[in-house]
């Protein structure tokens, strides 16, 4: 009898480690499905070796792009965005690498490296896309989006703006503007730049340091990212877009 109950015990302490086990393991799964660094928080990423497909261009006049040997390449004359077809939605950080060319190059004029995000336009019933732009910047005054014009106006002005989707009219903060050197482009260096639309927590980055932030009580929760910019050259790298940490 007593060398049954023994038995008996050492059953139950196996099955108790057994279970522990089986409920580290769910754990693990769990900690696993919620981590940034799993591949269901990854949405999108290019790494520029595969063409042009993921992309819509609006073009003011004939420009070259091209995305080849590990870069989008952008040497436009005029003005240009560059659009990722896919619709972003919910909580998003978008990241890649980008320098301003100059080479001696017709268009090499080291200015506006922008960009949009999460925008949209109501008057396309729900779709950005479709029929592309002139490319003239005022074309997108009609957008809810998110924008970022670093080293614009020929390299002269750093700025964030909220668009609000009325023509003529694009909202500028005084704390959203940047006009001392060290917030505009340096020719031919590569910056890292990271886009935040986080629920109410609007950001933009550079190289690690946070440029622009806003508290959005109304935030633009879906729509397209795009690359932006103006007779300039640029090189962009490592596109990735993911969920926030």
């Amino acid at each position: 009898m007593r060398a049954f109950a023994v038995c008996r015990a050492k059953h139950r302490v196996k099955l108790f480690k057994l279970l522990r086990l089986a409920i580290a393991a769910m754990a693990a799964t769990a900690m696993a499905a919620d981590s940034p660094t799993t591949q269901d928080a990854v949405i999108y990423t290019n790494d520029f070796k595969t063409g042009l497909d993921d992309f819509q261009i609006d073009q003011e006049q004939p420009a070259s792009v091209t995305a080849k040997d590990g870069a989008l390449v952008i040497d436009a004359p005029a003005g240009i965005t560059v659009w990722l077809k896919q619709k972003l939605s919910g909580s998003v950080v978008i990241e890649y690498d980008a320098t301003a060319i100059s080479r001696g190059g017709a268009n090499d004029r080291v200015s506006d490296l922008n960009c949009f995000w999460m925008a949209d336009d109501a008057k396309r019933s729900g779709n950005l896309l479709g029929t592309p732009r002139s490319g003239k910047f005022a074309d997108y005054d009609t957008l809810t989006t998110y924008y970022v014009g670093y080293g614009g106006n020929s390299n002269t002005t750093t700025r964030f703006r909220r668009y609000i989707g009325e023509r003529g009219n694009r909202p500028l903060r005084a704390e959203d503007e940047f006009t001392d050197v060290t917030h505009l482009l340096t020719p031919n260096v590569q910056v890292h730049i990271k886009l935040v639309a986080s629920d109410h927590t609007i950001e933009y980055w550079r190289d690690g340091e946070r440029l622009f932030a806003l508290t959005d009580a109304d935030p633009y929760r879906d729509g397209w990212f795009g690359f932006r910019t103006v007779k300039s050259h640029l090189e962009i790298r490592n596109l990735r877009i993911h969920r926030p940490a």
